[in-house]
């Protein structure tokens, strides 16, 4: 009982945060964002959008979270989390020949289901 509960929360996790990377990827576009990539996986890490603003290359991570009851969704992207997301983002902007570009990191936090851009965030 308790592995089919814990695969289930896996699921259901990984669902809620598809659907929010989703909901931030929409409300970039309504943004006038052009996405470049989501889900971008590399041998470090993985960026759940990648973006441009004008000539600006744009990280952003997204955070989902139904209630406060384990902080903001922007407590989730720690310092370790950042440095993960900056070495995935050289690799990308190496292989996209996109290294002299101006780059931003951005985190997209959801909760329940307003969101909130936060710019710059890191």
């Amino acid at each position: 009982m308790y592995r089919y509960d814990k695969d289930y929360r896996k699921v259901k996790n990984k669902i809620e945060g598809d659907g929010g990377e989703i909901l931030a990827a929409n409300f970039l576009k309504s943004k006038k964002y052009k996405i470049l990539q989501m889900n971008y996986r590399n041998q470090i890490g993985e960026i759940d959008i990648i973006a441009e603003q004008g000539k600006t290359i744009v990280f952003v991570e997204v955070k989902r979270r139904s209630t406060l009851e384990f902080g903001r969704p922007i407590e989730a992207v720690d310092l370790r989390k950042q440095n993960k997301i900056r070495k995935t983002a050289e690799i990308y902007l190496m292989f996209a020949k996109k290294s002299l570009a101006d780059v931003r990191f951005d985190v997209i936090e959801i909760l329940d289901e307003q969101i909130n851009h936060v710019e710059n965030a890191f």
